[in-house]
This record gives C-alpha cells, sequence and structure tokens, in this order.
C-alpha cells in the first residue's frame, strides 16, 4: 500500500547534485536572464539622461507601467508572507513541499517591487531627502516604514526557515562546492547543531516569526491602498481599498504560487513529492479568493455606478468605453476562470489548475492597471490646453524593457537560490514525515 502524500520526505542527497554541479543549460539560462536585465539596464541609462519625456507619463497620467509593476509585486510578496506564515502556524500537513516557495516568493518580490517607485523619481539624488526630511502626515513615509519593516521581518523568517538546511550542507563533508559558498554556509548557520533544544527554540521563534509577519504584511498593504484611497481621485476615494488590496495580493500570490510550484516540479523532477493533491490544496484557497474578490470588485464598481455622481460616471463611461475587453478580462473571466473549473471536481487536474492560475495572474495586473492608469486620466479638474496625446496614457518601449528586466532580475534571483539551497524544505519534511508515522503509530497499538 503506497503512502499518503504527507508522508513522503526527500533526502538532502536527492539535491545535492544539482548545487554541486552547473550544467551548459543552467549557464545558457543565467547569460539569457543576464541579457535580459541588460535591456532593462539600457532603458533606465536612456530615462536617466533623457528624462521621463521617453516614457508615457506626462502630467496628467504621472503614474503608468511603473507603479502597476510596484503595487503588483508588492501585492506578491505580501500573499507570500500570508501563505508561508498561516501554513506555518496551523501546522497544515501538506504545507512541507510548497513552503520554501512561498518564502522565496515573499523576499524576492519585497526586493525587486520597490525599485519601481525609484524608475518614477524624476530627481534621484534627492531620494536621500526622503530619509532625512520625512513627512508623517504622508501615506508615502508610511509605506517607506511598513516596506522597510517588512523587508526586515521576512528576511529574518526565511533566514530561519533555511537554517536547518544550511546547517547539514555546511556540516556535509563530501559536498563539492567551491570554498567561498562552504564559507556562506558557515556564515549563515551560525553555530546551530540542530540539537532537540535548538530545534525546540527555533521551532517557537518561526511561531513568532510567522505570526509577527502575517500582521505586518496585512499592515503594509493596507497603507499602500491608503495611498490611493486617501487621495481625491475619481475611481480612488474609497472606503474598502484596504481589504480589497489585501484581498487581491493573496489572490495573485496564491496564482503565482501554483505557477511556480509547476516551474519547480518540471525543473528539478518533483512529482513525487509535489503531487495533484498538492495543486488541487492551493488550486481550492485560489477559488476561494476568487469570491472573495469577486464581491470586493462588485461592490467597488456598483457603489460608484449607484451613486450616480457626475465625476464617477465619466470615469466609468471612460472605463467601460475605451478599456472594456481589458475590464471584461481583468474582473470576469479571471474571476469566473478558476472559481468554475476547480469549483467543478472533474475540471481539477495540475494542466487546468496552473492554466487558471496564468489567467488569474495576468488578469490581477491588468487589474491594478485599471485601478491606476483610466483613473489619472480622469481628473475632477482637467489641465487646461493639454496635448490630447498626452491625456491618454500610452506606455513606451522604455517602460517596457524595464518591465522585462524586471521580470528577468526575478527569474534570476529564483535561479541562484535554487544553487545555494535544496528546492524543498527538507528538514521540515522530515518532521512532517516523523509527526505522521508516530501518529500512525498510536492508533496501531490503540
Amino acid at each position: 500500500m503506497s503512502k499518503p502524500f504527507e508522508y513522503s520526505a526527500p533526502k538532502l542527497e536527492e539535491f545535492t547534485h544539482d548545487i554541486e554541479h552547473t550544467s551548459r543549460r543552467w549557464l545558457l539560462w543565467v547569460l539569457l536572464l543576464v541579457c535580459i536585465i541588460g535591456l532593462g539596464i539600457f532603458a533606465l541609462v536612456m530615462q536617466i539622461v533623457k528624462g521621463h519625456v521617453i516614457t508615457g507619463m506626462r502630467d496628467n497620467v504621472v503614474w503608468g507601467i511603473y507603479i502597476v509593476n510596484f503595487v503588483f509585486l508588492m501585492g506578491v510578496s505580501y500573499a507570500g508572507a500570508l501563505l508561508s506564515g498561516s501554513l506555518q502556524l496551523f501546522r497544515t500537513k501538506w504545507r512541507g513541499p510548497i513552503l520554501r516557495f512561498a518564502e522565496l516568493i515573499t523576499i524576492i518580490s519585497l526586493c525587486i517591487g520597490p525599485l519601481y517607485i525609484l524608475l518614477c523619481i524624476g530627481r534621484l539624488d534627492r531620494l536621500p531627502f526622503l530619509l532625512m526630511y520625512p513627512r508623517i502626515q504622508s501615506p508615502i513615509t508610511w509605506d517607506v516604514i511598513a516596506i522597510s519593516t517588512d523587508l526586515v521581518g521576512c528576511f529574518i523568517f526565511l533566514w530561519m526557515a533555511l537554517l536547518r538546511d544550511i546547517a547539514r550542507l555546511r556540516d556535509k563533508a563530501d559536498l563539492r562546492v567551491p570554498r567561498w559558498r562552504k564559507a556562506v554556509y558557515r556564515f549563515l548557520a551560525l553555530n546551530y547543531q540542530d540539537t532537540p533544544e535548538q530545534r525546540k527554540r527555533l521551532k517557537f521563534t518561526k511561531d513568532v516569526m510567522a505570526a509577527m509577519i502575517i500582521a505586518i504584511a496585512i499592515i503594509v498593504y493596507s497603507v499602500l491602498a491608503w495611498i490611493f484611497s486617501l487621495t481625491l481621485q475619481p475611481g480612488w476615494d474609497s472606503t474598502i481599498f484596504g481589504p480589497y488590496f489585501v484581498i487581491a495580493a493573496v489572490y495573485s500570490g496564491t496564482g503565482v504560487l501554483i505557477v511556480l510550484m509547476a516551474i519547480y516540479r518540471k525543473i528539478y523532477r518533483l512529482e513525487r513529492y509535489i503531487t495533484r493533491k498538492h495543486f488541487v490544496h492551493v488550486g481550492i484557497v485560489l477559488m476561494v479568493l476568487a469570491m472573495f474578490f469577486a464581491y470586493f470588485t462588485f461592490s467597488e464598481y456598483l457603489t460608484r455606478w449607484y451613486g450616480q455622481k457626475e465625476v464617477d460616471g465619466r470615469y466609468l463611461s471612460h472605463l467601460y468605453n475605451d478599456y472594456f475587453w481589458l475590464f471584461i478580462f481583468a474582473n470576469y473571466i479571471s474571476i469566473l476562470a478558476p472559481i468554475i473549473v476547480i469549483g467543478i471536481p472533474r475540471f481539477r487536474s495540475i494542466k487546468t489548475i496552473v492554466t487558471v492560475a496564468v489567467i488569474s495572474v495576468v488578469g490581477l495586473w491588468l487589474n491594478r492597471y485599471l485601478i491606476i492608469v483610466p483613473t489619472l486620466e480622469v481628473p475632477y479638474l482637467p489641465i487646461q490646453d493639454t496635448r490630447e496625446a498626452w491625456v491618454d496614457y500610452q506606455g513606451t518601449w522604455v517602460e517596457l524593457l524595464l518591465s522585462i528586466g524586471g521580470i528577468g532580475s526575478v527569474a534570476l534571483l529564483f535561479t541562484l537560490f535554487g544553487k545555494l539551497v535544496p528546492p524543498l524544505d527538507v528538514s521540515e519534511m522530515e518532521d512532517i514525515e516523523a509527526e505522521m508515522l508516530e501518529k500512525e503509530k498510536k492508533l496501531v497499538n490503540a
């Protein structure tokens, strides 16, 4: 009789080959990502030299794709924190194979996302003033404080989650890696010896940090939502933006987690550990979040339509007429797809779940675009004598290359992490297996 999927724990030796050896395919992949990032750097240099005039941002639409990327990536990072923290606290039996993915999503998105804010600043030389002379009345200052706090907390949580596996790599005598990497393992592992007392303390500390990062993630993304809702702008002055953004963040992050599970499962041949049951469990979470997101989206647009404010009427008319198909995809197709496909058990396969996850992620990005750009195109007080080309926003090749460069940076960080640590939390999965076997023995003896 085969073991349930919770019992199956990998051995560290299964992943040491990928850590020790660098294939030609891996090098070519890294070279491709470096070239993509290089294109983004070229676009950045051109923007610094020529100014924002080579982007689509103007006096009316002062925010564009950069802020869309920022809001989306920050949402993904907070979703990773909420998911990893919740799985840790509630001791979910199937958490083992996906914990590390959620933790890496948090840190990598949190490192890349805030960089897009810098791309919107016309005078980077004035950036230190934000730290030297902050205005506590400004939501932007709250956001800087919140993101910095979240970054520190998530790095500590990731380090504690990696500690046991890093200590085992440090102590593995036959591990054939360069000296500098062994030195990194020794530095990061400190003097951890995995004694019962150390393991107990680490488990307690991880629980405390998990609770903290869940609270921080909710607070931080609410602060980000308040940057919009506290601005007197049609489409933004909303009282539900806080929970709306938090639900959207977890929704998008869950979709990214499913896609990442599928990619790692294929590359590292993890079919034995990441099974269909894992995709179904995370898919059900995606489906439930889609329902919550559908409710908030419906409430947001219904109240604006029913209120019959003149400026809201102009905003909705502009949204429906000029962004009709984007609106349909972002707020109908990308929400109904996971509800229908995952809601019907016979449709639940790995391919279908991954497909609707991709649709949801794309839809969430477009949703952020529709929140930001159409709103700025319909101001309360239109700027007089504005060129028609400046009223409607169109992203340029500079913004496109910098967006692609951000995707390349995210992929490169995930690739480099795969060369330093196992893709699965080996120690955590061994603990889960031991707990399940112990429970099984007690049931047999009873």
